[in-house]
């Protein structure tokens, strides 16, 4: 195994001040791991900043996505998700659904929490690390009493993950907190905000399907 000697996502950001540049190059490098992920029919579900590695041997910070411990391997599924199907290579990775609720608490989408859910659910799980990675929003893990990367939504003085929050609430208004304020690229504000508008649309086509549900 490669020794990664940049630690983790949360070791790395958390120990340096903020730099834009290494944010837009972590945004690509993140991004295009996904898509290569999805390319190949890899469900990961399990992404997070502890599960994101970096190596410094070139110079320039390199991220490695890792423990694909709980990762689904879709190719031998049909599109509806069956075992034992024809192989469907040409199949969308996000025509598979799939039903084992795992992961991590704070990167969790909604229909992971739910059950029901497809590879779209680690697109959820980049956008609250690109969030917290930019804004620097951090919380204390409850085992670990570590500082870790991630976004959440505050209900009084608790602190629920978005994913969670969106399940219990469909309708419910996003104030996810700002540790600070940034000068974010437009682009990047049209990421934001077309990760919450699916989780909106996403959730209450999870509502009535269930309403629908004998």
């Amino acid at each position: 195994m490669e020794f990664c000697e940049g630690g983790d996502l949360n070791q790395y950001i958390l120990s340096r001040r903020p730099d834009p540049a290494t944010n837009k190059s972590f945004m690509l490098q993140l991004t295009s791991a996904i898509a290569f992920l999805h390319k190949n029919h890899i469900v990961h579900r399990d992404l997070k900043p502890d599960n994101i590695l970096i190596t410094e041997k070139s110079g320039a910070p390199v991220l490695k996505v890792a423990d694909f411990g709980l990762s689904k391997v879709c190719a031998g599924l049909t599109a509806r998700g069956k075992e034992g199907g024809n192989d469907n290579k040409n199949v969308n990775v996000n025509k598979y659904w799939l039903s084992s609720a795992c992961g991590s608490d704070f990167y969790m989408a909604p229909e992971v929490w739910e059950g029901h859910y497809t590879a779209k659910a680690d697109i959820f799980a980049l956008g609250i690390i690109i969030w917290a990675m930019i804004e620097r929003i951090t919380f204390i893990d409850a085992e670990t009493k570590k500082e870790l990367l991630g976004t959440y939504i505050k209900q009084g003085t608790e602190i629920v993950p978005v994913g969670e929050a969106l399940l219990e609430n469909p309708k419910m208004e996003l104030h996810i907190p700002q540790k600070r304020r940034t000068s974010m690229s437009e682009g990047i504000k049209q990421l934001l905000k077309d990760m919450a508008k699916r989780c909106r649309v996403l959730q209450l086509g999870l509502f009535t399907r269930d309403l629908q549900s004998p």
